[in-house]
């Protein structure tokens, strides 16, 4: 009896550990453990109800067929007019594509362009998919550490340093999963600068969580604050974080025409379009009231505060305020070294991201899958009774160490 072996790519990655980790407390959840699950990177909001019947109306017209691989005319001009209206960037209908979320676009803008162990430089912490995608890929991933002290953000010297012949992409994600560190204009003026020196090197801006922002310096981007890079950055973006569409599966992404044509080929033999219904309702809420984000940012913003000020409260452990994003990465080197109830020793952050859940029924995920070392991430992207209670949890169980 013959047995499957995977492909060489397949062996190469692993699962992604925020989906393994969400799995898990859901498994933990059915089996009757009391579980407190912050690891989903998941607004808990409905979608808004004009855009679900916006989905409905274009059900009605019979709008259940394929559609052009690059996505409806509807879509393509909602995503032209929001990259104009909130950044000041224009595009051409060549240069968008549509695809089944944001996470197919990344991947696709590297399955078109990387081989030969091509370099991407990729900030950590960064997201957890980001190596994975260039090694199943056939590139390396360049990991470069920015730490607590940098803001977690990449700096003009570090981006320096990595580059080399060999260097064909960086990704930016900003603000950042897991630490919700956003770039400011000044900061993305400097990156600029090193990466006019090099044109050799390509961005991935992954901006997913744009309109999650915090600051009271206005959300901008890479191309719009650099418009001599614009046709070497691929702005990646979707309806899933801001409007509370994931199930939905919309991502797109602007960027130079070769490059569009060549993610476009790909979804031609892959998926051959999204879905059509999924497209006219994200064509909808791109173009239409956007009340709902401002509502829903208020709300994270409330959360994010009740959340730091409990967890910088909590002996041994430490939390920078994220500009955007609802993630929490806090600091939980003070809890290294410390010993359970039971004797056991927690020596990292994936010591004490278990004890959380096995002792407290906190889900939370270890720093170190994020790429830097001794943290955790925790997502607020859920009702403020749940992130009390899983506070007054995490306060019990650091106490509870000696």
């Amino acid at each position: 009896m013959s047995t499957f072996v995977p492909a060489s790519r397949v062996s190469r990655i692993k699962v992604s550990p925020s989906t393994a980790a969400s799995a898990r407390a859901r498994e933990l959840k059915a089996a009757g453990r009391d579980i407190v699950d912050l690891t989903v990177g998941e607004p808990d909001f409905d979608t808004p109800e004009n855009v679900k019947a916006a989905a409905h109306a274009a059900i009605d017209r019979g709008e259940t067929k394929y559609t052009a691989v690059n996505g409806t005319p509807a879509l393509r001009k909602a995503i032209i007019g929001d990259f104009r209206r909130r950044l000041g960037l224009t595009y051409s209908d060549n240069e968008i594509c549509v695809g089944g979320g944001a996470k197919q676009i990344l991947f696709l803008a590297l399955m078109a362009s990387v081989e030969n162990d091509a370099e991407v430089i990729i900030p950590a912490p960064y997201w957890v998919s980001y190596p994975d995608m260039v090694i199943a890929n056939e590139g390396k991933p360049v990991i470069v550490q920015c730490p607590q002290e940098t803001g977690f953000k990449l700096t003009p010297e570090a981006l320096e340093k990595a580059i080399t012949p060999k260097t064909l992409w960086l990704i930016l994600n900003s603000p950042s999963n897991p630490t919700g560190a956003a770039y400011s204009r000044s900061e993305l003026e400097e990156l600029g600068k090193v990466l006019l020196r090099h044109p050799q090197v390509f961005v991935l801006s992954d901006d997913i969580y744009d309109q999650v922002w915090f600051k009271d310096e206005p959300m901008t981007t890479l191309a719009a604050v650099v418009p001599e890079l614009k046709d070497r950055v691929l702005l990646t973006n979707g309806v899933s974080k801001s409007y509370a569409m994931t199930g939905w599966r919309i991502g797109y992404a602007a960027g130079p025409a070769p490059l569009i044509a060549a993610i476009n080929k790909l979804q031609s033999q892959m998926s051959s379009c999204p879905s059509s219904v999924s497209q006219a309702a994200a064509a909808f809420a791109l173009a239409n009231d956007q009340t709902f984000i401002i509502d829903s940012v208020k709300v994270y913003k409330d959360r994010r505060d009740y959340a730091c000020a409990r967890l910088n409260a909590v002996p041994g452990l430490s939390c920078l305020v994220p500009d955007g994003a609802f993630y929490l990465y806090p600091n939980c080197s003070g809890v290294i070294g410390k010993k359970t109830l039971d004797g056991k020793v927690i020596e990292n952050d994936l010591d004490f991201v278990l004890y959380l859940l096995d002792g407290v029924g906190v889900a939370a995920l270890q720093g170190e899958a994020y790429g830097l070392s001794p943290y955790f991430r925790l997502s607020f992207a859920t009702s403020m009774e749940a992130i009390t209670d899983a506070c007054d949890r995490i306060e019990k169980a650091v106490k509870a160490l000696t």
